[in-house]
């Protein structure tokens, strides 16, 4: 494992190799799943500020849920997450041209009509991050529906932090992912 700070870096966030193949998976991770997508208390606020120019990318089903049971709901453990739509997909999810599935706020983001990319949970899988007291568990969870990206990240030697950069850096910062780079690095070079 690896220590950066109060972030405890699980091997496999360096070790795994990680590319989405949404033409083979068809964005299965926002269909599939034990629950919604897990919120942090500020996205919470995000989400009721944004809806409005979010709902038109969103399907039928997603905005009559939404409208019905509202923006978010509580699971069990007492976390936040985003709505199922009959216990499958996201409310927040759309579909392109190609039948994949997307985030619909992504897509409002795409279109410049909001300014949030998605949940960082969301942009951060197969990353999950589990907070303790006083410290971040960051760890890869590995699923049999991202097989086609294992593969892919293999051939292209990508690993799991290297392909999660961006949302990485928006959740920690520039400095946190130039150590765990940097740690990395070393680490293979150790090996």
């Amino acid at each position: 494992m690896i220590v950066i700070d109060n972030k405890i870096i699980s091997d496999d966030v360096v070790n795994e190799q990680f590319i989405c193949n949404l033409k083979v998976c068809k964005g299965a991770c926002c269909i599939q799943g034990e629950g919604g997508a897990p919120l942090e208390d500020e996205e919470i606020g995000i989400l009721d500020d944004i809806y409005d120019a979010v709902k038109p990318h969103l399907t039928p089903e997603g905005v009559a849920l939404i409208e019905q049971q509202g923006r978010y709901e509580m699971n069990e453990q007492g976390t936040m997450v985003t709505p199922l739509i009959n216990g499958g997909a996201c409310a927040y999810l759309t579909y392109t041209e190609l039948g994949i599935s997307i985030c619909g706020i992504q897509k409002a983001y795409e279109a410049g009509d909001v300014d949030w990319v998605k949940p960082i949970s969301c942009h951060l899988y197969p990353i999950r991050i589990k907070k303790y007291n006083g410290f971040d568990a960051v760890n890869y969870e590995k699923w049999d529906i991202c097989a086609s990206a294992c593969t892919l990240g293999a051939e292209h030697k990508v690993a799991v932090y290297e392909f999660l950069k961006e949302p990485l850096v928006r959740k920690y910062g520039k400095e946190f992912y130039q150590q765990l780079d940097e740690t990395a690095k070393h680490l293979k070079k150790e090996a």
